[in-house]
């Protein structure tokens, strides 16, 4: 009798069910690092604000949870003026003919104790690529989100493969991320 009963609050009541959360990304507290070796070694860095997107989690379904992401190559700042420029000239990202570069994942898997597995795609100058992040959420049932992510991405994978005899190939991407939750309708 009770399992009939707990079938019918289901069926009749729709918001008895866990529903998922969505986090808008804060605009102001979020960036993402790039960082490489150049010239034998020395570590070189690139950071990017502006970013936007939105988060979205159910702690009941893994496969409801989605993270989109928007980084404006214009606000792209590099440890000097000069990498600044390079970066965002045609030599790099070609941020004119360029001007976004997008995340959207396929598949967030829940690895336990807050951590995460990151599956989606990155696009970067109109190239798309599978990447792979591994991320860390905290207080996601809260009403803010921070999530810090980590991955590397090969730059020739995605048509970026000038001075290749002086700067690395890998690019370690570092993205910290806070949002704020949506409220439900």
């Amino acid at each position: 009798m009770l399992r009939r009963l707990a079938i019918l609050l289901v069926l009749v009541c729709p918001w008895a069910l866990a529903a998922p959360q969505r986090y808008t990304i804060d605009t102001d507290n979020t960036a993402i690092r790039l960082s490489w070796h150049a010239f034998g070694g020395i570590l070189s860095w690139a950071r990017f604000i502006g970013v936007t997107g939105d988060v979205t989690l159910n702690p009941d379904n893994d496969l409801d949870d989605r993270i989109h992401v928007t980084v404006p190559v214009a606000t792209l700042v590099a440890s000097n003026s000069l990498l600044t420029w390079q970066l965002k000239s045609d030599m790099f990202f070609e941020a004119e003919r360029y001007p976004t570069i997008d995340f959207t994942s396929s598949r967030v898997v829940a690895q336990g104790s807050g951590r995460y597995r990151v599956f989606g795609t990155l696009t970067v100058r109109a190239l798309s690529r599978p990447v792979i992040l591994e991320a860390v959420v905290k207080d996601a049932h809260a009403h803010l989100l921070t999530l810090d992510a980590t991955t590397a991405i090969s730059r020739a994978a995605y048509g970026m493969d000038k001075f290749a005899l002086v700067v690395d190939d890998r690019i370690a991407i570092a993205i910290a991320i806070q949002a704020s939750a949506v409220p439900s309708l």
